[in-house]
């Protein structure tokens, strides 16, 4: 075995866990059964001596026939108790690779995350591990035992006559040269052959979610070429593997099974040499019967062998990922204040964050403003480390984050992003992820303060719908409102809004910034601007242009001192004017929806 087998094979098997013994007594009982099915052969061949001797007595003939039968029964039931172990071995690896992934994407940085795409994470925890179950759930007791008895009747088919058992062998070699040459290559075409289908894969899902689009634009699936090509790719690849191998696998198939073109010439000539007795003759023919389809079964596991690497392969490859760094001597925060130090941050050698320095006191509000693609929700992000920064610091109540335990972290922070993901779950259950032990009665409270509980209620199932049940009659907005909610409920010290109002509707948007208002009283609060009406109360503004701070300051200051500002500003109230109508909103400082931390 060579050590790149050996490798896959102690990658996969490492996940077997507590169902170690179920895999030793399922190669030990396949073993076993592969003892009992071989009485068979014996026992018939021997009454086939037996009647060509003229010694067929009826006693000794039932007495063989019994055994041969006690043999049978006894190799089914032990394959079968086997093939129950190997099955519970092979879901216990699905279980648990499936469990290591989803515990590995935790402690991966959002950025490597999200660059694979979710049809390449549903290949492979879906698609890729769901291979790993059949080699492991049927190599175990069919491969040793399709294995172990073509040697067994080839060793006893030596010992009856070697030129026999030579010619019995002869066409299986040759069917073997041909499985070899048809699997030459083979790990770099399957390895190719898995791209295109992880191509395909990725770029179906890609057109299903984007399937709104192409329909506005007037695409079909030839005209839109991502899709065409993934799908011609596809077809191309496994059309021309294909035609490599047919020949050889055809003649593999043909010739294989041919035993007797050589078995039964050779034991003719034998025979009227006198040197081959007639029982031993017979039971040879028979015997070379069932070398083939045993050892045609063992070459199509060498298949699997293909498909294991290839999943160990990418498993690995995904559970090796760098991941966050972990403390060594787990830190506490000593108060809610956040602080940047001369940060920095890349992502995809692109440089995002450049030496940004600033402070959001402790109870205090700090607004993020600036144009698109400016860094702003990158700061944001930062903070809750979905990456880590490239340089400088990042102090919350003065402890470097790093030296913070994720779940620590993250039990001082309520983050709501831009993107609103609802799991096919209740909305209860939805909101209740903010405070798992939260009743229904507080689940229903922070609804109402996110003012979502009136529509909620309005639901065919109220708050126990599915969220992918209601996913068609929520707007952008209700989304939205539920993860505010979700805040609400968790009720941390630190809340981090990144843009999470931009997509609340006008009638709404006062009722909501009053709630978040009330649900950022005394707490630390770090608000990224998409209506800059909304951050005129803010203690503190930084204007973020090119990955830099340009600006800090008051609303006030900012409107004197700051060109940039005063050009967002200009611009959303023009768009304010323009979405509005007739209702014109100049600047007040005391306007009903901007947040305010209410100190």
């Amino acid at each position: 075995m060579t050590e790149k087998k050996q490798n896959w094979l102690s990658g996969i098997f490492g996940f077997i866990g507590e169902y170690k013994g179920a895999m030793i007594g399922s190669v030990t009982l396949a073993v076993l059964s592969v003892a009992c099915g071989l009485i068979p052969y014996f026992a018939v061949s021997r009454i086939i001596i037996l009647f060509l001797q003229n010694e067929a007595e009826m006693g000794r003939i039932a007495g063989m026939a019994a055994i041969a039968l006690g043999g049978y029964a006894l190799h089914r039931l032990l394959f079968s108790t086997a093939t129950v172990l190997s099955h519970q071995t092979a879901f216990a690896v699905l279980k648990n690779i499936r469990s290591a992934i989803a515990e590995k994407l935790i402690c991966m940085p959002m950025g490597t995350v999200m660059g694979r795409s979710s049809g390449q994470y549903k290949d492979i925890l879906v698609d890729e591990v769901e291979r790993v179950e059949f080699p492991i759930a049927h190599m175990l007791p069919e491969f040793t035992s399709n294995l172990l008895i073509p040697v067994a009747v080839l060793i006893y088919m030596l010992t009856l006559d070697p030129r026999l058992a030579l010619c019995s062998v002869t066409t299986v070699v040759l069917g073997l040269l041909c499985f070899k040459r048809m699997m030459s290559n083979y790990e770099v075409r399957f390895s190719k052959y898995m791209e295109a289908c992880e191509t395909l894969n990725s770029t179906v899902i890609e057109y299903v979610n984007g399937i709104e689009v192409i329909k506005a634009f007037g695409q079909s699936t030839s005209s839109y070429e991502k899709y065409a090509d993934a799908v011609n790719g596809y077809r191309d690849y496994t059309l021309e593997w294909y035609k490599r191998s047919w020949m050889f696998s055809s003649a593999a198939y043909s010739i294989m099974p041919s035993v007797l073109l050589t078995v039964l010439p050779a034991g003719a000539v034998f025979y009227r040499n006198g040197t081959l007795e007639l029982p031993v003759y017979i039971v040879c023919i028979i015997l070379s019967l069932g070398l083939v389809p045993p050892l045609i079964k063992v070459v199509e596991f060498l298949d699997n062998f293909a498909v294991m690497e290839q999943t160990e392969a990418m498993v690995q490859g995904l559970l090796s990922a760098e991941e966050l760094s972990r403390p060594k001597k787990a830190g506490q925060p000593d108060g809610y204040s956040f602080e940047f130090k001369n940060v920095g941050f890349a992502y995809d050698k692109a440089q995002v964050l450049q030496d940004v320095s600033f402070t959001a006191k402790e109870g205090q509000m700090t607004a993020l403003a600036g144009p698109s693609g400016s860094g702003k929700s990158t700061i944001a992000k930062l903070m809750v480390r979905f990456w880590d920064s490239g340089s400088g610091e990042i102090l919350l109540g003065g402890t470097n984050i790093r030296d913070i335990p994720q779940d620590i972290l993250m039990d001082h922070i309520s983050y709501v992003s831009q993107d609103n993901y609802l799991f096919n779950i209740s909305i209860l259950e939805n909101i209740r992820i903010g405070r798992p032990g939260a009743t229904v009665q507080e689940v229903k409270e922070a609804a109402k303060k996110a003012c979502c509980h009136e529509f909620i209620e309005k639901l065919e199932h109220g708050y126990d719908t599915l969220a992918g049940d209601a996913g068609g009659q929520l707007s952008g907005g209700e989304r939205q409102r539920i993860a505010i909610a979700r805040a609400i409920l968790k009720n941390a010290p630190v809340v981090i809004l990144d843009e999470a109002t931009a997509f609340t509707d006008p009638e709404n948007e006062d009722k909501i910034q009053s709630s978040i208002s009330s649900l950022t009283r005394g707490k630390t609060l770090i608000v990224i601007a998409h209506r800059l009406s909304t951050i005129v109360n803010a203690d503190q503004i930084l204007v973020v242009d090119s990955g830099r701070i340009e600006a800090s300051g008051t609303h006030k200051k900012l409107m004197e001192e700051c060109p940039l500002y005063q050009r967002l500003w200009r611009s959303h109230m023009d768009s304010m004017r323009w979405g509005m109508g007739s209702r014109k909103e100049e600047y007040d400082p005391d306007h009903k929806a901007s947040f305010k931390t209410g100190r």
